[in-house]
């Protein structure tokens, strides 16, 4: 638990640090958001290209002097193959990340965002980014009193889950509530992300979250209390996005995000941070 403690202190110091970030990667004013229709030609006739991620190790996120993220190292490659400059801004909400997208203020999600149906009705999606899955994050049976951890989704039926803002989680546990026959309470919630809401499990103050499996594993070492062996999704597809009206842009990432896999860039960075 002394770890857990150690670990709590060192991300609400991180968390701190996410929000002056935050507000130093915005846009500083309306001047700086284009207006009109915007494309890859748009965007290399200004030389800029504006990508919206999250504060976390899939997206952006200060380690000592240095800026490192999965998002963050792929945009830099993407940079160097395009000779664009990448500008990177910060927004834990991708409700809002959508916003930014669809008024111009942003070019690209670069997040892990699960590809369905109903998004892509709305929205361009790149070649899969990576395969990747929801975790149920609970504590250990010697870390919580002998009690066994579940297994069974059907044992889901009561349980209170929290789940940060926006999670692909979300429609997931839905689902699942309906496949069961009973509810599952959620909670939403807006401050924390999936690696506060481990911290959170592993600590006691809740007994149940539903996180990002690839985040889940990186964490784990570091929270030997928590116990990620029970899926509550199917793999899934997970990839970047860009606006309906972007299809030459959406064909250009996928040429670079290609030239970085037959390089062998994309699996170096990849393996970096999904050893």
């Amino acid at each position: 638990m002394r770890k857990s403690r150690k670990l709590a202190l060192l991300y609400t110091t991180a968390l701190a640090v996410v929000l002056i970030a935050m507000m130093l990667l915005r846009p500083r004013s309306s001047q700086e958001k284009p207006t009109g229709p915007r494309d890859f030609p748009e965007i290399q006739s200004e030389g800029i290209l504006r990508v919206v991620t999250e504060y976390s190790p899939s997206g952006y996120y200060v380690s000592g002097d240095t800026l490192r993220g999965f998002q963050y190292e792929l945009c830099r490659a993407i940079a160097r193959l395009s000779g664009l400059e990448v500008r990177t801004h910060l927004e834990m909400s991708l409700t809002q990340s959508f916003e930014g997208l669809a008024d111009n203020t942003y070019d690209i999600i670069a997040r892990n965002i699960p590809v369905t149906t109903e998004a892509r009705a709305n929205y361009l999606f790149t070649d899969p980014i990576v395969l990747n899955k929801q975790i149920l994050v609970q504590r250990t049976a010697k870390a919580n009193l002998g009690i066994e951890p579940i297994r069974d989704q059907l044992d889901l039926a009561g349980k209170t889950l929290y789940v940060s803002k926006d999670s692909p989680a979300l429609l997931r546990l839905r689902n699942l509530g309906h496949e069961i026959g009973d509810t599952i309470y959620v909670v939403e919630d807006s401050l924390y992300a999936d690696e506060q809401l481990m911290i959170m499990v592993a600590k006691g103050d809740i007994d149940y979250a539903v996180c990002d499996r690839r985040i889940a594993q990186q964490l784990q070492e570091k929270l030997p209390e928590v116990d990620i062996q029970t899926d509550i999704s199917f793999t899934q597809l997970q990839s970047w996005a860009v606006r309906e009206s972007s299809p030459i842009l959406l064909d250009s990432l996928n040429s670079w995000l290609r030239q970085l896999r037959d390089n062998g860039e994309y699996d170096l960075i990849y393996q970096r941070y999904y050893p």
